[in-house]
């Protein structure tokens, strides 16, 4: 499974139903929406400030991610920003790899 961080901004709609129906039954919620996906939420947090809750969740795939999105932002309640965690191994791995690559403006040949 690949680890996501979720960051939502709620709309006054979503604002008004996080007022009605309270925190822990929207944090149930996403958890329940997650689950629908096959993945597992390891956090959910409100804040404040520009975002108003930060999810971080394991889902089996991107497809899984791009459908919890496409659900959630198509609601109008709530704006979601989804990021792909990696890890300092993956990291690792990906540095390790050759990639051919030429600035703009800069002549062949030439770093």
């Amino acid at each position: 499974m690949a680890k996501f961080l979720m960051t939502a901004d709620y709309k006054s709609k979503g604002t008004a139903g996080v007022l009605k129906e309270g925190g822990s039954a929207r944090r149930a919620e996403v958890k329940h929406a997650i689950e629908a996906v096959g993945g597992k939420m390891e956090a959910f947090y409100f804040a404040y400030g520009h975002v108003d809750a930060y999810v971080i969740c394991d889902l089996p795939d991107p497809n899984a991610a791009i459908a919890l999105s496409l659900a959630v932002n198509a609601s109008g309640a709530v704006v979601v920003n989804t990021t792909p965690l990696i890890t300092p191994e993956d990291v690792d791995t990906a540095a390790k790899k050759m990639v051919a690559y030429r600035a703009p403006g800069v002549a062949k040949g030439k770093k």
